[in-house]
């Protein structure tokens, strides 16, 4: 294969994996290349053994395939390397964009104990380790003294882990009581109890979607656009790193931003403190959204 051509399968990769989803005609305008051509490489992907997925118009690479766990192999660092890294990309000061796209690649190809002990420090490392124990071992596990954002009290779940969020905030886990994947944070886990069982729910494990504003659904995805200036886009781009890959400059201090977010709660709630330096595009249901919950006038 000439190495354009496979440059093109990698970039079109990339997309069917993204936050964002995109249908044939998208995918083709983005990458510059036909609609036959496109479809002729998702083609190839099937044919490799990845399990492709299609929602409405959009198309995605399922995570679940198992080669993707083989790509993820491809990158690999010792322990030194990896807290060589990480300490090379912390020395990097803060108000630099470049750090928090560095720290999100090396998080994203290296999610093993070596790298957890350089991002999680304190009581919470220890339940990190069991979980990716857990994970690795396809185990169940007890996670005691779990404390909920609407429960009244902190109690055990009985679950079975198998992928976390970025920097091990959060661990997406089968919860048995429930019969349903949830997010749970590490830093509300009293501890966790390995046991001895083995995962039993497997095909149902399925991660939701989570949005660059950090808001995740299982079911709900809804398409945005909106205009910003260059005080919202800056503003967007420090608090939010991953809109970079959805942003787009239009015109002189103007971007424009396309994504799917899960629900309006996390966008609105950046949108309503900027509406002098944003434009809502093609989205009459997050200006309603504005005006019920955050009572907002907007002409």
């Amino acid at each position: 294969m000439d190495q354009p051509k496979l440059e093109r399968m990698l970039r079109l990769m990339k997309l069917l994996t993204a936050n964002t989803t995109y249908n044939v005609d998208q995918l083709a305008e983005r990458l510059g290349m036909s609609r036959r051509t496109v479809y002729r490489y998702i083609d190839t992907f099937r044919d490799a053994g990845f399990v492709v997925k299609k929602t409405g118009d959009c198309i995605r690479l399922d995570k679940a395939s198992p080669h993707f766990k083989d790509i993820s192999q491809l990158v690999h660092f010792t322990e030194e390397e990896a807290v060589i890294l990480k300490n090379a990309i912390e020395s990097i000061d803060d108000t630099n964009l470049l750090k928090q796209n560095l720290k999100r690649k090396l998080y994203s190809v290296y999610d093993n104990r070596s790298l957890a002990d350089t991002v999680v420090k304190g009581k919470h490392a220890a339940n990190v380790h069991a979980l990716l124990e857990a994970i690795g071992e396809r185990r169940q596990v007890i996670l005691h003294g779990y404390r909920s954002q609407h429960a009244a009290a902190a109690r055990d779940r009985r679950v079975e882990p198998f992928a976390f969020t970025t920097n091990y905030v959060q661990v997406w886990c089968y919860e048995h009581d429930s019969a349903a994947c949830k997010l749970f944070k590490t830093s509300r886990i009293g501890s966790v109890e390995l046991l001895g069982d083995a995962w039993t729910n497997a095909a149902d494990h399925e991660e939701g979607f989570i949005d660059l504003f950090r808001m995740m659904s299982r079911t709900e995805r809804r398409r945005v656009r909106l205009e910003l200036g260059t005080l919202a886009y800056n503003l967007l781009v420090e608090e939010y790193p991953l809109a970079e890959r959805c942003t787009e400059q239009i015109a002189d201090g103007r971007w424009l931003l396309d994504t799917e977010v899960a629900g309006y709660k996390g966008v609105g709630r950046f949108v309503a403190g900027l509406l002098d330096d944003i434009r809502i595009i093609d989205t009459p249901e997050l200006e309603e959204y504005l005006r019920e919950y955050f009572k907002t006038y907007i002409p």
